[in-house]
């Protein structure tokens, strides 16, 4: 029995084509058959479609292939999550690299969990599946909390409690895609770390960011060393501080060894470029505290 299509709100930009189609309305839709929502079930995979909101678009054919061997060997211990569409038709939402290794292994059937959707649902469902993935660079989990806030109409705050993550965790994955293109592809790459490239997002000019992009994979350079970079970028004064301020001349050094041997204890001596300065004399207890004064009695 078919029941009259709900009405539906609009999701985001690019989705509309999709959303309007019957043929991803669960609402339109006769769903009797062998099977009923809330099902597992051992189905023919080829009775399962893609998911349209798959976010993720390439997979490696190696993990595929040692998947599809482990298929082979050991069965598919995870089953697949499905939403059903009609009769013995059913429509992808989480595990598709489990169907694709499946497929490969030969098998003509796969266990599936089996749900009722609708399009925001489903959606919402296969960004969050997506982002719980182990292998997933920042790049596409970054792509993916803003899908879901754009596309599902969530606040980060809402975000943050669905996808179990602290809200300044959620902000800083999203900042990720202000970087420009280049840095993005070399954190999808793995080319940099999350470390490099949240230090690259105070840098202002894009030409010196990337120039710092550069520095990193020509030279290799650490977090750390970025991170001073762009320390001494952004506060030029405190650079100048620096290079204006010498060290304790030498001479001064060793009065301050010798004074230390004297009165047996540690002295610190400090001086400004005009000569100005003090003399620290630290001691642990009473005793120490003595011993020194003796010590400057007898000089």
């Amino acid at each position: 029995m078919t029941t009259k299509k709900a009405t539906k709100r609009v999701l985001g930009r690019g989705l509309d084509a999709i959303l309007s189609s019957p043929d991803t309305d669960i609402t339109s839709k006769d769903i009797s058959g062998n099977y009923v929502a809330g099902a597992i079930a051992e189905l023919d995979v080829d009775s399962i479609d893609a998911n349209p909101f798959q976010p993720r678009s390439d997979f490696d054919e190696m993990m595929l292939r040692e998947l599809s061997e482990s298929i082979k060997a050991q069965g598919i211990i995870q089953p697949v999550t499905v939403r059903k569409m009609g009769r013995e038709h059913y429509q992808l939402i989480a595990g598709e690299r489990r169907l694709k290794a499946s497929k490969i292994a030969g098998l003509k059937t796969i266990p599936a969990f089996i749900r009722v959707a609708n399009d925001e649902q489903m959606l919402e469902m296969a960004l969050i599946e997506n982002i719980h993935r182990k292998n997933l660079n920042a790049i596409e989990v970054a792509i993916s909390y803003k899908r879901l806030i754009d596309e599902c109409d969530l606040t980060q705050e809402k975000l943050s409690e669905k996808v179990g993550k602290n809200r300044t965790t959620v902000t800083n994955f999203l900042r990720l895609l202000k970087l420009p293109p280049e840095v993005q592809i070399a954190l999808r790459d793995s080319s940099i770390s999350m470390g490099h490239a949240r230090a690259l997002l105070s840098v202002e000019h894009e030409g010196t960011l990337l120039r710092l992009l550069k520095l990193i994979l020509d030279e290799g350079l650490s977090v750390r060393q970025i991170e001073q970079i762009v320390r001494d970028l952004n506060h030029p004064e405190d650079r100048k501080k620096k290079q204006k301020s010498p060290g304790m001349p030498e001479k001064y050094k060793k009065i301050s060894s010798e004074l230390s041997d004297l009165l047996g204890a540690k002295v610190s001596l400090r001086r400004n470029n005009k000569g100005a300065g003090s003399i620290v004399i630290s001691f642990k207890d009473d005793e120490g505290l003595a011993h020194v004064v003796s010590v400057l009695e007898k000089r």
